[in-house]
């Protein structure tokens, strides 16, 4: 069985965590989606901040509905309740979010994605029992207010080892490789996809960066 290791000797199952997630909202192209999915985009993460909650299941199961066909694995961002209600693959929780253990108590059998800036966070998120950590922002982004300063991709190379590290903030393709090459499991991108010119053929690129 592949495993993976923490820095304390201990080894537990490995789990099959994306090298690559596109965040999604309900602004995004959403006809995209499958061929996104079939280019190679084998996670996304369903997040909409605005709208209700019976907006946000809908959106979900659209993804969902659109990409698990082609492989890939759906998670919602800060809520469980949410991903229990579709039967989505997991859920990615903020440092304010529901605590990493509670989610991984209630739904021991999903993805459960902790956000963390340094390997303290990360050795508490492998604690908790985080399936794969969010690390950033590594460079600097526009599409979320009130982040701290980039973290640059070489602080992964200090965080990795400890569980699969997702790469986040302002990432390109050129900053995924970084990305891989300083340690990471892979890359969550918004920008990189969204909103380019041809968002299928910066997937591909994205893509064959992390791979």
């Amino acid at each position: 069985m592949v495993t993976t290791f923490s820095d304390t000797g201990s080894t537990r199952p490995a789990r099959a965590v994306p090298r690559l997630f596109c965040l999604v909202s309900g602004a995004d192209q959403l006809a995209l989606l499958p061929a996104l999915a079939l280019a190679g985009v084998d996670g996304f993460q369903v997040r909409e901040k605005g709208g209700s909650t019976r907006d946000l299941v809908g959106l979900t199961r659209h993804v969902i509905g659109a990409v698990r066909p082609h492989g890939a694995a759906v998670v919602v961002n800060d809520r469980l309740d949410v991903a229990l209600a579709v039967g989505a693959d997991g859920v990615h929780l903020g440092q304010d979010d529901l605590p990493v253990a509670a989610a991984h108590a209630m739904a021991p059998n999903l993805l459960v994605g902790a956000t963390c800036r340094d390997r303290g966070d990360c050795r508490k998120a492998v604690a908790e029992g985080a399936s794969y950590a969010g690390f950033g922002p590594l460079f600097a982004t526009t599409s979320k207010d009130g982040l701290p300063d980039p973290l640059g991709p070489q602080a992964l190379t200090g965080a990795a080892g400890l569980l699969p590290l997702i790469g986040i903030g302002g990432v390109d393709a050129a900053g995924a490789k970084e990305a891989r090459d300083a340690g990471a499991h892979g890359v969550a991108v918004i920008g990189a996809i969204w909103r380019q010119p041809d968002p299928l053929s910066a997937a591909e690129e994205l893509v064959r960066a992390v791979a």
